[in-house]
Protein backbone atom coordinates (compact mmCIF):
# COMPACT_ATOMS: atom_id res chain seq x y z
CA UNK A 1 0.00 0.00 0.00
CA UNK A 2 -0.84 2.58 -1.37
CA UNK A 3 -0.85 2.63 -5.28
CA UNK A 4 -1.62 5.90 -6.67
CA UNK A 5 -5.48 5.16 -7.11
CA UNK A 6 -5.04 4.37 -3.19
CA UNK A 7 -3.53 7.91 -2.87
CA UNK A 8 -5.89 9.48 -5.13
CA UNK A 9 -8.72 8.51 -2.98
CA UNK A 10 -7.44 9.29 0.12
CA UNK A 11 -6.94 12.95 -0.99
CA UNK A 12 -10.36 12.75 -2.53
CA UNK A 13 -11.61 11.73 0.87
CA UNK A 14 -9.94 14.19 2.54
CA UNK A 15 -10.57 17.21 0.36
CA UNK A 16 -14.73 15.74 0.75
CA UNK A 17 -14.70 15.54 4.59
CA UNK A 18 -14.55 19.26 4.86
CA UNK A 19 -18.32 19.29 4.82
CA UNK A 20 -18.90 16.17 5.88
CA UNK A 21 -17.74 16.07 9.35
CA UNK A 22 -19.24 13.23 11.06
CA UNK A 23 -18.43 10.79 8.59
CA UNK A 24 -14.60 11.31 8.24
CA UNK A 25 -12.77 9.36 10.72
CA UNK A 26 -15.67 6.43 11.40
CA UNK A 27 -14.06 3.88 9.62
CA UNK A 28 -10.87 3.81 11.23
CA UNK A 29 -12.31 4.70 14.65
CA UNK A 30 -13.12 1.74 17.20
CA UNK A 31 -14.90 2.10 20.66
CA UNK A 32 -15.04 -0.28 23.48
CA UNK A 33 -17.05 -1.87 26.11
CA UNK A 34 -16.00 0.90 28.54
CA UNK A 35 -16.91 3.85 25.45
CA UNK A 36 -13.13 4.18 25.43
CA UNK A 37 -11.84 5.13 21.37
CA UNK A 38 -9.25 4.24 19.47
CA UNK A 39 -8.14 5.74 16.09
CA UNK A 40 -6.19 3.54 13.69
CA UNK A 41 -3.59 5.46 12.05
CA UNK A 42 -3.26 3.32 8.45
CA UNK A 43 -1.28 5.09 5.85
CA UNK A 44 -4.69 5.83 3.78
CA UNK A 45 -6.50 7.97 7.00
CA UNK A 46 -2.89 9.49 7.33
CA UNK A 47 -3.20 10.81 3.77
CA UNK A 48 -6.82 11.63 4.14
CA UNK A 49 -6.34 13.09 7.29
CA UNK A 50 -3.16 15.64 5.64
CA UNK A 51 -5.67 16.27 2.72
CA UNK A 52 -8.38 17.35 4.74
CA UNK A 53 -6.32 19.68 7.20
CA UNK A 54 -4.85 21.25 4.10
CA UNK A 55 -8.17 21.78 2.47
CA UNK A 56 -9.60 23.42 5.78
CA UNK A 57 -6.73 26.26 5.08
CA UNK A 58 -7.72 26.65 1.61
CA UNK A 59 -4.99 24.96 -0.04
CA UNK A 60 -4.08 21.24 -2.07
CA UNK A 61 -1.97 18.56 -0.21
CA UNK A 62 1.48 19.60 -1.83
CA UNK A 63 2.88 17.42 -4.48
CA UNK A 64 5.56 15.67 -2.24
CA UNK A 65 3.68 14.97 0.90
CA UNK A 66 1.67 12.03 -0.07
CA UNK A 67 5.52 10.62 -0.58
CA UNK A 68 6.51 11.93 2.61
CA UNK A 69 3.79 10.54 4.76
CA UNK A 70 4.16 7.37 3.29
CA UNK A 71 7.45 7.10 3.80
CA UNK A 72 7.02 8.02 7.72
CA UNK A 73 4.23 5.46 7.97
CA UNK A 74 5.82 2.58 5.77
CA UNK A 75 6.80 0.10 8.91
CA UNK A 76 4.61 0.83 11.15
CA UNK A 77 0.97 1.48 12.55
CA UNK A 78 -0.32 3.47 15.09
CA UNK A 79 -3.37 3.73 17.38
CA UNK A 80 -4.42 6.94 19.40
CA UNK A 81 -6.39 5.59 22.22
CA UNK A 82 -8.48 7.64 24.68
CA UNK A 83 -8.29 5.84 27.82
CA UNK A 84 -10.58 7.10 31.33
CA UNK A 85 -9.41 6.56 34.49
CA UNK A 86 -10.00 8.00 37.90
CA UNK A 87 -6.98 10.46 38.51
CA UNK A 88 -4.90 12.91 36.90
CA UNK A 89 -1.60 10.55 36.00
CA UNK A 90 -3.49 7.19 35.59
CA UNK A 91 -2.22 6.89 32.37
CA UNK A 92 1.41 7.54 33.14
CA UNK A 93 2.70 3.91 33.34
CA UNK A 94 0.25 2.26 31.03
CA UNK A 95 1.73 -0.17 28.73
CA UNK A 96 0.40 -1.63 25.23
CA UNK A 97 0.15 -4.91 23.63
CA UNK A 98 -0.65 -6.22 20.40
CA UNK A 99 -2.43 -9.07 19.68
CA UNK A 100 -2.35 -10.70 16.33
CA UNK A 101 -5.23 -13.54 15.68
CA UNK A 102 -4.42 -17.07 14.51
CA UNK A 103 -6.61 -18.79 12.74
CA UNK A 104 -4.79 -22.22 15.06
CA UNK A 105 -3.42 -21.67 18.00
CA UNK A 106 -2.67 -18.56 20.08
CA UNK A 107 -2.34 -14.88 19.02
CA UNK A 108 1.44 -13.62 18.69
CA UNK A 109 2.07 -10.77 21.22
CA UNK A 110 3.70 -7.66 18.94
CA UNK A 111 5.46 -5.32 21.91
CA UNK A 112 5.41 -1.20 21.13
CA UNK A 113 7.96 -0.08 19.10
CA UNK A 114 6.36 3.70 20.48
CA UNK A 115 4.83 4.79 23.26
CA UNK A 116 3.99 7.88 24.36
CA UNK A 117 1.30 7.79 27.45
CA UNK A 118 -0.55 10.99 28.39
CA UNK A 119 1.07 11.79 31.80
CA UNK A 120 -1.47 14.80 33.01
CA UNK A 121 -5.26 13.28 31.50
CA UNK A 122 -7.79 15.82 31.33
CA UNK A 123 -10.80 16.12 33.22
CA UNK A 124 -14.02 15.20 32.02
CA UNK A 125 -17.15 13.39 32.85
CA UNK A 126 -16.92 11.20 35.73
CA UNK A 127 -13.19 10.80 35.45
CA UNK A 128 -10.41 11.78 33.24
CA UNK A 129 -9.45 10.87 29.53
CA UNK A 130 -5.81 10.72 28.47
CA UNK A 131 -4.72 10.76 25.35
CA UNK A 132 -1.62 8.00 24.44
CA UNK A 133 -0.73 6.71 20.87
CA UNK A 134 1.17 3.55 20.39
CA UNK A 135 2.84 2.56 17.82
CA UNK A 136 3.61 -1.18 16.41
CA UNK A 137 6.10 -2.67 13.54
CA UNK A 138 4.24 -4.14 10.66
CA UNK A 139 6.27 -7.10 9.92
CA UNK A 140 3.96 -9.71 11.31
CA UNK A 141 0.54 -7.78 10.29
CA UNK A 142 -1.48 -8.06 7.19
CA UNK A 143 -3.91 -5.44 5.17
CA UNK A 144 -6.35 -7.89 6.33
CA UNK A 145 -4.93 -9.41 10.33
CA UNK A 146 -7.71 -9.16 13.41
CA UNK A 147 -5.90 -7.61 15.85
CA UNK A 148 -6.87 -6.79 19.13
CA UNK A 149 -5.03 -4.21 21.75
CA UNK A 150 -4.53 -4.56 25.25
CA UNK A 151 -3.19 -1.74 27.81
CA UNK A 152 -2.21 -3.19 31.02
CA UNK A 153 -1.09 -1.27 34.14
CA UNK A 154 2.08 -1.13 35.70
CA UNK A 155 1.19 -4.43 37.95
CA UNK A 156 -0.12 -6.24 34.53
CA UNK A 157 -3.55 -5.53 35.14
CA UNK A 158 -5.31 -4.75 32.36
CA UNK A 159 -7.17 -1.53 31.87
CA UNK A 160 -8.44 -1.45 28.62
CA UNK A 161 -8.76 -3.32 25.17
CA UNK A 162 -9.85 -3.00 21.69
CA UNK A 163 -10.80 -5.19 18.93
CA UNK A 164 -9.36 -4.05 15.46
CA UNK A 165 -9.83 -5.60 11.84
CA UNK A 166 -7.56 -4.16 9.54
CA UNK A 167 -9.98 -5.66 6.63
CA UNK A 168 -12.76 -3.60 7.53
CA UNK A 169 -10.00 -0.33 7.01
CA UNK A 170 -8.62 1.24 3.86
Amino acid sequence: FPGPEDVTAATSLGERSTTREADFEAEWTVRNEMGERLTVLSPFYRLALASRNAAFQGQALKPKEPERLLRAAKDGLSFWVELKGQSEGFARHLAPRLLVMAEKGPPRVIGPTFVQNERTALAGGDGFVARCLYGFSTKDLSASSRLTLVVRDRDEREVSRFEVDLGAMR
